[in-house]
């Protein structure tokens, strides 16, 4: 699908104004330490880096719900922070980003996930990650689950994100429970997954892993090629177990620089090309896209067309450095430049 409809994918993103997503998950802080590399040291052939700031963003599940502001949405949060600095400095930026945090729990037993990268110039040199991978207690996931429950018995939401870093919030009982509901009041499901940590789970409306998890979710060893994604027959054979196990009315494949491949339930693919110009850092940019793609089919895009709008607002994200969005506006103005081009 090397075309596409400026006018259908403009009208369809100016529909996500008010567009109510709870987004469930595990939630991050990602700080940046920004410099320069002067010299290397003379402990170790590594550079020292001269710090200019640093400065911290709504990482992991917190980042999708930013997307999703940003794109023109709101959102009802629901996850796990600690008692500590960062657990307030995350909650203080869900604030200033208009996000409903009233599913936000706090465990004074677990610290609160921390990524923390270290920048020089353009170049990400180091990732040091803080994090408590311990299951959720009980307690927790029941006050969250009943949340849900709730916003769906009184229609309070459009579409639920289930964003999975493998940090302990969500597991299979958990999406089995929420899943039939959502369906049945005609609430769009998606699943951003982690392979290995959640057994199938069947209902959801669209599943997006990139090609690295889906492989390993399938149980599929990758093999090195320059294959296109039509000629790729080991992705088709992903897709095919995938369908099977999981049943996503779609499945969306994430490719890097080939793009995205999407399935329905027949398995045909649907090869939509990469429109990315540059790729300065590609952290976040799978946030975005289950952001987006979410967006769409919660006010009624077609699969088409959700997987080419979060094509292209991932174009613009990763052409940029650090944990970023995109706004629903540079979204539009993409699809001009595009199509001027």
């Amino acid at each position: 699908m090397n075309s596409f409809d400026k006018e259908r994918l403009t009208a369809a993103v100016e529909k996500f104004k008010g567009c109510r997503v709870a987004v469930v998950g595990d939630l991050m802080l990602d700080v940046y330490i920004w410099g320069n590399a002067t010299r290397i040291s003379p402990e170790a052939p590594v550079p020292i880096i001269r710090v200019s700031r640093e400065n911290s963003c709504l990482g992991g599940a917190a980042n999708v719900m930013r997307n999703v502001i940003t794109l023109g949405g709101s959102v009802h949060a629901y996850g796990v922070v600690g008692d500590d600095l960062n657990g307030k400095e995350l909650s203080s930026q869900l604030a200033d980003h208009g996000i409903n945090s009233a599913g936000l729990i706090c465990d004074p037993l677990r610290r609160t996930t921390e990524k923390q990268r270290v920048i020089a110039g353009t170049q990400q040199l180091l990732r040091i990650d803080y994090e408590d991978t311990s299951i959720v207690c009980d307690e927790h996931r029941t006050i969250m689950l009943n949340g849900l429950v709730d916003l769906i018995e009184q229609k309070a939401v459009d579409a639920i994100v289930f964003e999975d870093y493998g940090k302990g919030v969500l597991n299979e009982s958990f999406l089995e429970a929420i899943i039939p509901l959502a369906r049945a009041a005609g609430i769009v499901t998606t699943l951003d997954p982690k392979p290995g940590h959640i057994r199938p789970v069947k209902g959801l409306t669209a599943m997006k892993p990139n090609r690295n998890e889906a492989f390993a979710m399938a149980g599929v060893v990758q093999h090195e090629h320059d294959l296109a994604p039509e000629d790729d027959a080991e992705l088709y054979q992903v897709a095919k177990i995938l369908m099977r196990d999981w049943e996503p009315d779609y499945l969306i494949i994430s490719l890097a620089a080939r793009g995205m491949a999407l399935f329905n339930s027949d398995v045909k693919m649907t090869v939509i090309p990469t429109r990315a110009r540059e790729v300065f850092d590609v952290s976040g940019a799978g946030d975005t896209v289950i952001a987006a793609s979410t967006l769409a089919l919660a006010t009624g895009a077609d699969i088409a067309s959700a997987a080419q709008i979060a094509n292209f607002a991932a174009g613009i994200v990763v052409g940029k450095i650090g944990t970023v969005t995109v706004s629903k506006d540079e979204l539009i103005k993409s699809f001009s430049q595009d199509c001027e081009e």
